[in-house]
């Protein structure tokens, strides 16, 4: 009989929840190594996509915390799986602004938490996904990537592995 990828090699959900957690917390502490070192002020789509991946992270961190049953993986990959999607939702909206010719957006208006402090989450996240100037913007790259790029790569690389992890390895006996 043929073991499912992740039973054979050893690695339990646990583990592998663990480890996805732990790659969100890394991509978070570039954000804010980012931020508050290189002086690289995140704009409002990039708020959003901030709120979207530590989502993505408190997922993975309750599946890991509560290493369920068959079931429960269940539930933990769907969790994960709409975080995901979310946060590359909202990772390619900004990669397709970024592709716009520059100018072609209007400003997105006043920063994420002043908007926060006028308005609903709601709204404030609609005028956002409308585009602005400011998420047109590339201030940093890595390989001609944008980091809205690498978020999008990360949150599908992530989702897709979560989804494997909770389905296929192995849970607590």
């Amino acid at each position: 009989m043929v073991e499912p990828a992740g039973v054979a090699s050893g690695v339990t959900r646990r583990q592998a929840n663990l480890f996805g957690f732990a790659v969100v917390a890394a991509m978070m502490a570039f954000a804010l190594y980012a931020q508050y070192v290189e002086h690289l002020s995140p704009c409002n789509m990039c708020m959003l996509q901030r709120i979207g991946v530590i989502g993505l992270g408190a997922s993975f961190l309750l599946a890991a915390l509560h290493n369920p049953g068959r079931v429960g993986a269940y539930c933990y990959a769907l969790l994960i799986a709409v975080a995901a999607l979310i946060t590359a939702g909202l990772a390619g909206r900004q990669v397709w602004m970024q592709l716009q010719p520059a100018g072609s957006l209007p400003s997105c208006g006043a920063d994420f938490w002043s908007m926060l402090d006028m308005m609903p989450f709601v709204e404030v996240a609609t005028r956002i996904l409308k585009g602005g100037a400011e998420c047109q913007a590339i201030t940093w790259s890595l390989f001609g990537l944008s980091m809205a790029a690498w978020v999008l790569i990360a949150a599908a690389v992530l989702g897709i592995g979560g989804i494997a992890a909770n389905l296929r390895c192995r849970g607590p006996r």
